[in-house]
């Protein structure tokens, strides 16, 4: 059941004129409602205004853009970096590129972002998709294949494994949409490039949403100087709006912020699994914020449960609209101890304890 509110949601959203507990969205680090991230951005609005009036091709170019790409190049240790206005069209530039490189292998559950039409990804397991990938390649010749997957899937709260990659013999091209990983993982917020196995035939190219984490409407592609300079020659890149260049100038701006929401988010992850140990029904592979919830046949959707108790989770089906409803809850730095020991006890008597 769709709710509509009339507040962006942060600690709290306003639902049917009750204010109940958000565990829900996506903004992590939780700078959407931070009063110091938002002075930074009045400040990027006073000095860049609302938009750069100019393709980023034309002959007159806006220093805060290259200073931005610089900054994510070497956050996610790359030896370049190109910005977009939204993380959906970084991916979209970034696996047209990929895809003149060789047959694309699409990963299971790839996000439509890196998809183009007739796109063909694969059902099943993704733990058994990458072994079949790496036998594939290392048949193959030299940059035939590319591999093309996300680093972390967020409906099923996991981070994938690519340690099999280390087998790979053959060059080959990796792309990864890290959009729910980067700014969150590493101890930098590097994201999944901090896990990635070293090997010298792997080729990375790494996309993401700046929207996530970082709460900044944007997206990006890291990865080999050559890479990026095709991608900047893409229509994708040349032809479209950059980046708003206030939001650029927060993000060059707010490493402070971001690195302290990034270690109380770490800390109230812990705190909650601990809290919720002994309750089944609750669903957290790895260090991530995001904890899924099975429904109980015997009892009221767990959505509804809790909403009827002030708390509203993350509950609807996606990608597909018609799809089964995944429930979840998504913790973010904005949460206080208070906040999560209330739904911890709402969640205890839902659920059986073991």
């Amino acid at each position: 059941m769709i709710k509509i509110t009339e507040n962006t949601p942060g600690r709290t959203a306003l639902v049917d004129g009750r204010t109940c507990l958000y565990f829900s969205g996506f903004s992590y680090l939780g700078m959407h409602s931070s009063h110091a991230f938002r002075d930074l951005l009045a400040v990027g609005i006073g000095r860049f205004g609302s938009v750069y009036p100019s393709s980023r091709i034309s002959n007159l170019q806006l220093k805060l853009y290259e200073e931005t790409e610089h900054a994510l190049a070497v956050l996610l240790h790359q030896q370049s970096a190109v910005c977009f206005s939204s993380g959906y069209l970084a991916a979209q530039a970034a696996v047209t590129h990929a895809a003149t490189k060789g047959e694309v292998l699409f990963a299971p559950g790839t996000h439509p972002a890196l998809q183009y039409p007739g796109a063909l990804v694969p059902v099943g397991q993704w733990n058994d998709w990458i072994t079949t990938v790496v036998e594939m390649v290392n048949k193959g010749a030299d940059d035939q294949y590319v591999i093309v997957s996300d680093g972390v899937n967020p409906l099923t709260a996991t981070i994938n494994d690519f340690e099999a990659l280390r087998q790979i013999e053959k060059k080959v091209t990796v792309l990864i949409d890290d959009s729910h990983g980067v700014g969150i993982l590493g101890e930098k917020g590097e994201g999944i490039i901090s896990i990635l196995p070293d090997n010298p035939a792997l080729h990375y190219l790494i996309t993401a949403s700046m929207a996530k984490a970082f709460s900044l409407e944007g997206g990006f592609v890291a990865g080999h100087a050559a890479d990026i300079a095709a991608i900047r020659r893409l229509p994708l890149f040349t032809a479209s709006t950059p980046i708003i260049p206030a939001y650029a100038y927060t993000f060059l701006h707010a490493a402070g912020a971001y690195a302290t929401a990034r270690k109380r988010l770490k800390d109230l992850i812990i705190e909650f699994k601990r809290l919720n140990t002994g309750i089944t029904g609750i669903h957290h592979p790895h260090q991530l914020p995001m904890f899924v919830l099975e429904d109980k046949k015997e009892k009221e959707n767990v959505y509804t449960y809790l909403l009827s108790r002030d708390t509203f989770i993350s509950s609807f089906a996606y990608p597909d609209p018609l799809g089964q409803r995944i429930h979840r809850v998504i913790l973010s730095a904005l949460h206080t101890h208070t906040d999560l020991n209330i739904l911890s006890t709402q969640l205890a008597q839902f659920y059986p304890s073991v």
